[in-house]
């Protein structure tokens, strides 16, 4: 499915800002795997670090749950039992995983948390020379099927039907992440923020000046320029991107983002941002339409009145959807 692109923003905010009463402090940490930028303003510098470090323990918590590649993990252990046994997981995981199945059937499998099992057939590190071969790559997503996960919610276990599947979060957990925290935080009183997990971002609140926090979308055809830049206040924002890793043959550009219902890249789009109230319904809407493309991800949309999105097609196209609402936005090449 996608590898995540992990630094598709820019916080256009200063640190350690104090005014009118609040300070503003912001830290960088490596977490579920990529890059966590947290930023919280409080009423003073040690109660917005001390609020820091809660959401650092809560995503270290949601991790430790779900992450496929800590092998002590809920998940890893309904990975381990594939074709053996269903495993009872918290009911957190378990909804979470709901959820993951309900974006697999509205999307027809253009997006399937059982991509995990996908053979890593494509390789974007400079090493491939040809095409894999179509048998090569019909094999590569074989155990790879949303169909085949059977959920029982009265005993609240997961089962994956086929011996070598498996699931992960790697499309959803930021997105569910950021937005666990910018719940925990409102809950305590915290009135402003921004939690930004490798590119899927919650927002709330206001800078400590006023303002509505900006942010930047880089640009995709000059990563180290800016699209745009869009003001937000309570909203999630989440980008899927297809540009910094690929490979050319005969001509033809095949991205790194894989459909895992034909094992083959994704064309079409190179760049999908979302904007909605939640960042792990975003983060998924933005997966799913890079790999169904322009027009079938407008209808996929089109269920979801509460999100908009920006487009960028391979040939530098902006589109945007029907109800994009972000009257400041200006796009630039």
């Amino acid at each position: 499915m996608i590898t995540k692109h992990q630094f598709l923003f820019l916080f256009l905010i200063l640190c350690n800002l104090t005014s009118n009463g609040q300070t503003l402090r912001k830290r960088t940490t490596l977490l579920m795997g990529g890059r966590f930028d947290i930023t919280i303003v409080a009423k003073d510098s040690l109660a917005a670090e001390q609020n820091i470090d809660a959401i650092i323990a809560e995503i270290t918590r949601i991790e430790n749950l779900i992450s496929d590649w800590k092998s002590d993990s809920q998940v890893s252990e309904v990975n381990q039992n594939a074709g053996i046994r269903p495993v009872k997981v918290d009911r957190e995981v378990f909804e979470l995983t709901q959820r993951a199945i309900q974006f697999s059937e509205v999307t027809n499998g253009g997006f399937d948390i059982s991509f995990a099992a996908m053979d890593r057939i494509w390789k974007f590190d400079g090493s491939m020379t040809a095409m894999p071969s179509a048998e090569a790559i019909k094999k590569s997503v074989e155990k790879v099927g949303y169909k085949n996960i059977i959920l029982d919610s009265v005993q609240s276990t997961i089962f994956l039907k086929q011996k070598g599947m498996k699931i992960g979060f790697g499309a959803l957990g930021e997105g569910y992440a950021t937005d666990k925290c910018r719940d925990m935080m409102l809950a305590k009183g915290i009135k402003a923020g921004i939690i930004n997990g490798s590119g899927d971002m919650s927002t709330w609140g206001k800078q400590p000046n006023g303002k509505a926090w900006n942010i930047g979308i880089t640009n995709p055809f000059h990563p180290d320029t800016l699209l745009a830049v869009v003001p937000l206040q309570q909203d999630a924002v989440t980008t899927s991107g297809s540009y910094e890793k690929f490979v050319v043959f005969d001509g033809k550009r095949y991205s790194h983002i894989i459909n895992p219902a034909t094992g083959y890249p994704v064309t079409g789009l190179c760049s999908v941002t979302v904007f909605g109230s939640n960042a792990e319904t975003a983060n998924g809407l933005s997966t799913s339409l890079m790999v169904l493309g322009k027009t079938a991800g407008l209808l996929l949309l089109d269920k979801y009145p509460d999100y908009s999105c920006i487009m960028i097609t391979d040939n530098g196209k902006v589109v945007k959807s029907k109800n994009f609402r972000i009257k400041k936005f200006k796009a630039s090449f």
